[in-house]
C-alpha cells in the first residue's frame, strides 16, 4: 500500500494518446496510477515517461468483465484503494462508413468498447469506492465533442459518445450517498494519433474535406487533472475543451 498522500487513479487507454497524456500529467502531480491497455508494451512507455514515479501496467481489455476485475484487483493490492477513474478507452471504429455498410460486427465491436467497457470500469470503481475506508472518489468519463453534435458516417461512434452522457448523469445521481462524484469531459481535436487525419482533412456535413485545428493533448491532461484535483463536494458535471478554432459551434 502507497503513503495515503499520495491519490489512486485507473486510467483506461492509457497506452497512448490523450489516456498517455493524463497519465503522465497525474504521475507528475504525485498520484500512483494504474495503467489499463489492451498491450502491455505501450503502457510500459506511458510509465517510462514518468521515471521513479509509481506507475503499475495491467494488461486489460476493457469489454471483457474478467480483465476489468483483474485491474481493480490489482491496483487495490498494489496501492490500497481507487480514489479515480479516468474511463478514457475507446475506438473510433470503421472511417466513414455509410450506416447500409457499417456491419454489425463493427458496431457491436465500437458499443463493447467504447460504452459496455466504460460501464464496466465505472461500475468496477463504483464497488470499491462504496466500499473503501475512507468511502469515496471519483469518476471521470471520456466523452467528445460527439456527445454533443456528430461528424458525418460515424453512427457508432456517436451513439456510443451520447450513451455516455447518460451514463454520466446516472452515475453522478446514484454517488451522492456515498461520496462518488461522476463527471464527463468532452474533447475535440486534441493532437493524438487518432486525430492526426483532421490536420489533413476531415469530412465535413456539406460533403467537403476540409483540415481542422488541433489542440495541445497537455491542455486536456491539465484539465483532467483539475477535475480530478477538485475535494469531492465539488464537482465538474461536464466541461468541454476543444481546439478553439474547429467546426464544432455551427458544425453543418
Amino acid at each position: 500500500m502507497t503513503d495515503r498522500q499520495s491519490k489512486i487513479a485507473v486510467v483506461t487507454g492509457a497506452g497512448s494518446g490523450i489516456g498517455r497524456a493524463v497519465a503522465v500529467e497525474l504521475l507528475g502531480a504525485g498520484w500512483s496510477v494504474a495503467l489499463a491497455g489492451r498491450r502491455t508494451e505501450p503502457l510500459e512507455a506511458t510509465a517510462a515517461l514518468a521515471p521513479g514515479t509509481a506507475a503499475l501496467a495491467v494488461r486489460t481489455d476493457v469489454s471483457r468483465s474478467e480483465d476489468v476485475a483483474a485491474l481493480f484487483t490489482a491496483t487495490v493490492e498494489r496501492f490500497g484503494r481507487v480514489d479515480l477513474l479516468f474511463n478514457n478507452a475507446g475506438i473510433n471504429g470503421p472511417r466513414e462508413v455509410p450506416v447500409e455498410e457499417l456491419s454489425y460486427e463493427d458496431w457491436r465491436h465500437v458499443v463493447d468498447t467504447n460504452l459496455n467497457g466504460a460501464f464496466l470500469c465505472a461500475q468496477a470503481a463504483y464497488r470499491r469506492m462504496k466500499e473503501q475506508d475512507p468511502q469515496g472518489g471519483r469518476i471521470i468519463n471520456n466523452g467528445s465533442v460527439s456527445a454533443h453534435t456528430p461528424r458525418p458516417l460515424s453512427v457508432a461512434y456517436t451513439t456510443t459518445k451520447h450513451a455516455l452522457t447518460g451514463l454520466t448523469k446516472s452515475l453522478s445521481l446514484d454517488g451522492r450517498p456515498y461520496r462518488i462524484a461522476v463527471g464527463q469531459i468532452d474533447i475535440g481535436n486534441a493532437a493524438t494519433d487518432m486525430t492526426a487525419r483532421m490536420r489533413a482533412g476531415a469530412l465535413q456535413a456539406n460533403g467537403e474535406v476540409v483540415p481542422e485545428p488541433v489542440m495541445d493533448v497537455a491542455d486536456v491532461a491539465r484539465t483532467v487533472r483539475h477535475m480530478a484535483e477538485l475535494p469531492l463536494e465539488a464537482n465538474v458535471q461536464f466541461a468541454t475543451v476543444l481546439a478553439t478554432a474547429m467546426p464544432y459551434i455551427g458544425r453543418g
